[in-house]
């Protein structure tokens, strides 16, 4: 049995098991992936300012996240197509986080449906909205979330259109996969992940699939999203989707100061700085680049939650030092899945909870919320202000 004692660790299990065309739809970003790279390494460019001779007894990872208790301040992030990770990907991840006591957010995209997760789970997640053109069905997604008792909705800001990603085209993605030479040929040295999608509940979109009209398998399911995410999509559209929501909202992908404050004016309960991963905008700054930027501009108006490159606790507290609230994993979690199952997301929840605990009690820290911009050496050029 390998010792795992980081992501990384758990990534190369997940790479050996997971079919080519899935390993690459996680691990890869638009174009030439220099923002995708960016996301992690900007990470290191902050270095943690050490503290000795304070009482470190008594510490706590504990907080809130849009007024829900979390163990940490780390949620799961909305992961397209995790069932094709591991078999019911989306239930599995979903009971690792509520076990460990973090949020869950379910991705439009899920091969999972809302029903199922709720069902199987029997737990509040959050779930995650892509707009479409066809306005009937996103009310009718909204309203099965409702019915689900999902706790907070997250509206993705950042795919009106959907970046190329060039690995995704090569290897022909689609959920199930197409049986081509070339898939066969991976597949056939994937047999463990074969298995256990033959008892899988699902192999193809779930909120998609049987909800929408001319929708009933996947021979047409890719002409139809590259024809309905909502180009049109403005801050009117926004405020009209959370009216018909009407519970917590958290708008995701928030890159600039202006958007930070205008989602706050909209009177969203949270924000999410993220660049999708890295699979939209090739060439924008990472996050965490721009998070101090943002802070500035709305941290006492909003709640701001930080997405994209975060490995390790380390990056976790790095982020919450830079005044997040919270903030989320989508690749770490996914990793853990691929390798190992639900025991793999729970492996890597914890994996970063004691690689945050440890970091703060070095930097001289009990709790999470008195982590700040003293625990940080900041290059004085980090920021993410446009000329």
């Amino acid at each position: 049995m390998a010792v795992i004692t980081n992501i990384e660790d758990l990534k190369r299990i997940y790479e050996r098991r997971v079919p080519r065309m899935f390993y690459d739809y996680a691990e890869s970003g638009s174009w030439t992936e220099q923002t995708f790279r960016e996301n992690s390494s900007d990470f290191n460019l902050i270095r943690l300012r050490q503290r000795v001779a304070v009482d470190m007894s008594g510490r706590s990872t504990a907080s809130q996240m849009v007024g829900q208790d979390v163990a940490m301040p780390v949620a799961l992030a909305p992961v397209g197509l995790t069932g094709m990770q591991h078999a019911d990907g989306e239930i599995k991840a979903a009971r690792a986080a509520n076990e460990f006591g973090v949020p869950f957010t379910l991705s439009t995209m899920s091969i999972n449906s809302i029903e199922e997760v709720a069902e199987a789970t029997g737990r509040p997640f959050w779930f995650q909205l892509y707009t479409m053109r066809d306005t009937d069905y996103t009310s009718r997604l909204i309203q099965r979330a409702k019915a689900a008792k999902c706790s907070a909705l997250v509206i993705t800001l950042d795919l009106q259109i959907l970046g190329q990603r060039h690995k995704d085209l090569k290897n022909g993605l689609s959920a199930p996969p197409k049986l081509t030479p070339k898939t066969i040929a991976n597949l056939m040295t994937k047999w463990a992940w074969g298995i256990e999608m033959l008892g899988a509940k699902r192999r193809n979109f779930g909120n998609i699939v049987g909800h929408v009209q001319g929708v009933s398998d996947t021979a047409n399911l890719g002409a139809w999203t590259a024809e309905q995410f909502d180009p049109t999509l403005d801050w009117g559209k926004v405020a009209k989707l959370m009216e018909q929501w009407d519970g917590k909202v958290i708008l995701k992908g928030i890159l600039d100061a202006e958007d930070a404050k205008m989602a706050a004016k909209l009177g969203a309960d949270a924000i999410v700085v993220s660049n999708h991963g890295g699979r939209q905008l090739d060439g924008a700054l990472s996050s965490i680049r721009v998070l101090p930027e943002i802070m500035d501009a709305v941290g006492g108006d909003i709640e701001v939650h930080l997405d994209s490159g975060i490995r390790s606790g380390q990056d976790v507290l790095k982020a919450l030092a830079l005044g997040a609230k919270g903030t989320m994993v989508g690749r770490a979690f996914v990793y853990g899945l691929g390798a190992m199952g639900q025991k793999g997301v729970t492996t890597a929840l914890e994996v970063i909870r004691k690689e945050l605990d440890t970091t703060m009690a070095l930097c001289g820290e009990k709790n999470v919320a008195n982590l700040g911009r003293h625990n940080l050496l900041v290059p004085e050029d980090f920021g993410g202000r446009w000329a």
